[in-house]
C-alpha cells in the first residue's frame, strides 16, 4: 500500500520573485509547523507572509481532514517555491531608448505531514 502524501495547500500568481522566496523558504522546511509560525512571524520578509499564508492554510486543510490531529502534530514536510509567468513591461530610457522591465510571479507549495508516532518525522 503506498504511503500517504499528506496535506497540501497551494497559492499561485503571488506578486514576488521566487529568488527572494526560495531563501525564506529553506529556513522553514523540515520544521514542526507552531516553530515554523513562529519563525515566519519574525522575519522582515515579504516572502514571509506570503508563505506564512500558504503554510496556515495547509495546516487547516490537515486539522479538517483529520479531526484526531492537533497541531503540535504536525511539520512541514515539502514547501516548493516555483516560477510562476512574468509580467514585461516598457520601461522608458534617456535618448529615446526603452529597457524590458520584468515583474516576476511565484507559485508556493506546501505539503503539512503529521509526525510519526515515535518522535521522528515521517519520510526523512
Amino acid at each position: 500500500m503506498a504511503e500517504k502524501k499528506g496535506y497540501s495547500a497551494t497559492s499561485k500568481y503571488l506578486m514576488a520573485s521566487p529568488f527572494k522566496v526560495r531563501p525564506v523558504a529553506d529556513v522553514v522546511r523540515k520544521r514542526t509547523y507552531p516553530e515554523a509560525m513562529a519563525i515566519l512571524d519574525n522575519m522582515p520578509q515579504k516572502g514571509a507572509d506570503l508563505i506564512k499564508k500558504v503554510v496556515k492554510s495547509a495546516a487547516a486543510n490537515a486539522l479538517d481532514q483529520n479531526k484526531k490531529l492537533d497541531e503540535d502534530m504536525l511539520y512541514v514536510k515539502e514547501l516548493w517555491i516555483n516560477e510562476g509567468p512574468r509580467m514585461r513591461r516598457v520601461w522608458f530610457r534617456a535618448r529615446g531608448r526603452a529597457d524590458m522591465l520584468m515583474k516576476r510571479m511565484c507559485h508556493i507549495t506546501v505539503v503539512i505531514d503529521e509526525i510519526a508516532k515515535t518522535g521522528e518525522k515521517r519520510g526523512q
